[in-house]
């Protein structure tokens, strides 16, 4: 392949991952958005988008542990297998991290609430 050509197939790449960032981005701002209403299904999505890193988002077993108890707490029965499924993978104090926000979440919209 010519150099020119590489530069552009190089560049259509990075406006491809560019483009695929943004939506990955708007995800998960949906999500969140959602979660902010009370959409357990939200809370459900966030859960597998840390604890698979996708989505935009890093894998973060103690963000997406907080997110299925969420869902769990609220019924979503899923939930509550995936958030035991990783807790195999983390340290008690990890789980309360997460089990701290979790909190915190829940308190934070009953201060909007009222």
């Amino acid at each position: 392949m010519e150099q020119g050509k590489v530069r552009i197939a190089a560049s259509a790449g990075e406006e491809i991952q560019t483009a695929l960032g943004r939506d990955a981005d708007l995800l998960v701002a949906a999500c969140l958005a959602a979660a902010a209403q009370g959409d357990t299904a939200a809370y459900y999505d966030l859960g597998v988008a840390y604890s698979t890193g996708s989505h935009g988002v890093g894998c973060d077993l103690v963000e997406a542990h907080k997110w299925f108890n969420l869902a769990a707490v609220a019924g979503h029965e899923e939930s509550a297998w995936c958030r035991a499924d990783i807790a195999e993978e983390m340290t008690a104090r990890e789980i309360a991290e997460a089990q701290r926000r979790a909190r915190e979440w829940l308190s934070a919209g009953s201060r909007k609430a009222a």
